[in-house]
C-alpha cells in the first residue's frame, strides 16, 4: 500500500536558518497538487535572531503556511501586513505574480523564540496560474475541529469544510494521535500521504519516524497507527491537469512563461512589498527545470 517513503533533504535559507525539504522528490515529486513541501525548525533563536526571507517573487501557485510554533510576519505586493501564528493558515495566490517576505517580529527577535511549521506550494489549475493574487488569513479559531482535535486546514473531511477559498479540490489536516490510537484515511482523493512532524506511526508492521513521509498507493483507505503520542499532518488531492514546470520560485505549465519571469524578476518589473528594500537576487544561470508530468 506504500508507494513511497519520503525523506527530507536539508536546505539553508540563509543566515544558518535550515529547512527539511520533502518535495519535490526524485521517487515522489508531487502529492495531488502539492509541488512543495518544506518543513522550518523546531529550532530555538537566540535573542537578536529572527528568520529573514528577503522578499522574492512567485507565479502559478499558491503558498500555504501552518505554523506549530512561534510567529512570522507575512508582508506582500498587495500591502497585506500578516502575522501568522500557530494553527492559523496564510493562503497566497501568487497567480500571474507576487512578491513577499517572511519576517520573525521585532518583539521576538528582541527576546528570541522558537520556529516549527510547514510551508507547502499549492500546483494551480492550468485555467488558473495567470489569475489575479490574492491573499487570505484564516485563524486558528476559524478552522474546524473534527473530533475535538484534528484540524482541518484545507478542504472537506468528515462532513466538515476549511473556510480557506481553495482553487481545485485538496485536504489538508493536522491530527494530533495518543499512543496507541489508530487513523484511517477514508477521503477519495487519488493521490495521499501523512507527514510525520513529530512522534513515530506504524504501518504495516513498519515504524516512522519524525521527518518521514508516507505516499500510499491508490485503492483502499490505508490505516496508521501511532507508536508514541504522534502529530501528523494529512494530504490529498488530484493531480495537477497537465505537465507543469518548477524553477525557483516559480511553478508554470509553460516553460517560456518561468523564463518570461525570471527577466522580469531581474529587471524589477515585479510589484514591491510596502516598507522594503531589500530582495533575493534571482539565481545564476538559465532557469534549470524540474518538469512534473
Amino acid at each position: 500500500m506504500l508507494e513511497a517513503l519520503l525523506v527530507p533533504r536539508i536546505r539553508d535559507l540563509g543566515d544558518g536558518f535550515e529547512v527539511r525539504r520533502v518535495l519535490p522528490a526524485a521517487k515522489k515529486r508531487t502529492v495531488g497538487p502539492y509541488v512543495f513541501f518544506d518543513q522550518m525548525g523546531p529550532v530555538a533563536l537566540p535573542p537578536g535572531k529572527g528568520l529573514d526571507v528577503r522578499p522574492h517573487p512567485h507565479i502559478g501557485l499558491a503558498t500555504v503556511t501552518y505554523l506549530f510554533e512561534g510567529e512570522i510576519l507575512h508582508r506582500d505586493s498587495l500591502g497585506t501586513l500578516q502575522p501568522i501564528r500557530p494553527g492559523d493558515v496564510n493562503w497566497m495566490t501568487a497567480g500571474r505574480g507576487i512578491v513577499h517576505s517572511e519576517r520573525t517580529p521585532s518583539d521576538l527577535r528582541a527576546r528570541g523564540s522558537r520556529v516549527f511549521g510547514i510551508q507547502l506550494w499549492v500546483g494551480l489549475p492550468a485555467s488558473e496560474e495567470e489569475t489575479e493574487p490574492a491573499f487570505q488569513h484564516v485563524p486558528a479559531a476559524k478552522l474546524p475541529l473534527l473530533d475535538g482535535h484534528t484540524r482541518l486546514i484545507l478542504g472537506e473531511w468528515r462532513g466538515a469544510r476549511s473556510p480557506v477559498a481553495t482553487l481545485s479540490p485538496m485536504l489538508y489536516a493536522d491530527v494530533p494521535l495518543r499512543a496507541g490510537a489508530e487513523l484511517e484515511l477514508d477521503f477519495r482523493y487519488a493521490e495521499r500521504a501523512a507527514y510525520v512532524a513529530s512522534g513515530a506511526l506504524e504501518h504495516e508492521g513498519e515504524r516512522h519516524e519524525a521527518g518521514r513521509m508516507l505516499v500510499f498507493a491508490a485503492g483502499a483507505a490505508p490505516r496508521v497507527r501511532a507508536a508514541s503520542d504522534a502529530r501528523v499532518l494529512l494530504l490529498a488531492g488530484e493531480p495537477l491537469d497537465g505537465e507543469r514546470f518548477l524553477w525557483w520560485n516559480f511553478v508554470s505549465g509553460r516553460r517560456e512563461r518561468i523564463a518570461h519571469a525570471a527577466a522580469d524578476w531581474k529587471a524589477g518589473r515585479f510589484g514591491a512589498v510596502p516598507g522594503e528594500s531589500e530582495f533575493i537576487p534571482l539565481p545564476d544561470g538559465a532557469p534549470q527545470l524540474v518538469d512534473y508530468p
